[in-house]
């Protein structure tokens, strides 16, 4: 009887002990295939954030890249604004991806000695589509985009040059951004050219409205900014026309031909890999590097 006991018990704490190490090991085996940060010494994220009035209730976190030696000089440095923060510089928040900006200024750095500032707010997720949107569309919605402009335009701009050495000019500033977020920045940066002098607008929705081409129209006649349109022939069918017709509106709009860049890739694709890759091109382009 004691045996049989004995074997019952042993038998109880075997497949117990089993268990227990299965789970640790799917524990270990988890923490091992979670996701390393690649953010740069260099990128941080500011303590305050940025509940925008008007917009949504959602507290908008905003990532900071500073240049490698921001702390041992004294220069002030011109400024790119950008969106969708989560997926400019770390792989941990990104969404299938993150563009390697640190990277790739801090490489840009090393070569040159060129050094920028990089602001990047963090979209509101599901509220997204509105913040990008400066017009509603039948089916998406959307359209409080003018009022994050304006707080990029008004508030976190005032902030950022409050607190930071920057080039606060129009024509040392630009606004950058892909997908919806290229649309805003073309609608910042035409609504507002004496704060962001220079536009990159990468695979940009110009299909959410047709509002676009009457503002356009209104706004494109700017003389002294400077504009590089990217996209890609793997985008889908009305992308490339899309983004070719544009061009042709802006110049004959008065938009200066040698201020304008427009980049079409065969192989270019929907994708953060795609603007990454051509991020280094935009701001040569954009400040002349």
């Amino acid at each position: 009887m004691k045996l049989t006991i004995l074997l019952f018990v042993s038998f109880v704490f075997l497949i117990f002990s089993t268990k227990i190490y299965a789970q640790k090991k799917e524990i270990s085996s988890a923490k091992t295939d979670e996701k390393k940060s690649t953010k740069a010494a260099n990128v941080s994220i500011l303590k305050k954030e940025f509940i925008i009035d008007g917009l949504n209730d959602i507290s908008h976190k905003v990532w900071l890249y500073l240049p490698p030696n921001y702390t041992t000089s004294t220069e002030n440095y011109p400024v790119i604004y950008m969106h969708d923060a989560q997926n400019l510089f770390d792989d941990v928040t990104s969404f299938v991806g993150e563009w390697g900006i640190d990277e790739t200024l801090n490489e840009l750095y090393k070569k040159t000695g060129k050094s920028f500032i990089v602001v990047g707010v963090e979209n509101g997720g599901e509220k997204r589509i509105e913040e990008y949107t400066p017009w509603k569309h039948e089916k998406y919605g959307g359209g409080k985009g003018d009022i994050y402009i304006n707080f990029l335009a008004n508030t976190l701009k005032s902030f950022i040059d409050k607190n930071y050495r920057t080039q606060s000019e129009g024509n040392q500033t630009a606004i950058i951004g892909s997908s919806l977020g290229g649309l805003i920045s073309f609608y910042g940066g035409l609504k507002h050219p004496e704060v962001f002098g220079k536009i990159g607008a990468l695979s940009t929705s110009f299909w959410f409205s047709n509002k676009v081409t009457d503002f356009a129209k209104e706004n494109g006649n700017q003389k002294k900014t400077k504009l590089f349109l990217l996209v890609g022939e793997k985008e889908g069918d009305a992308m490339v026309p899309d983004t070719q017709n544009m061009e042709k509106l802006l110049l004959e709009t008065g938009f200066p031909k040698e201020n304008i860049h427009t980049k079409i890739v065969a192989e270019g694709k929907h994708t953060e890999s795609f603007w990454k890759a051509e991020f280094l091109e935009v701001i040569t382009f954009l400040y002349n590097l």
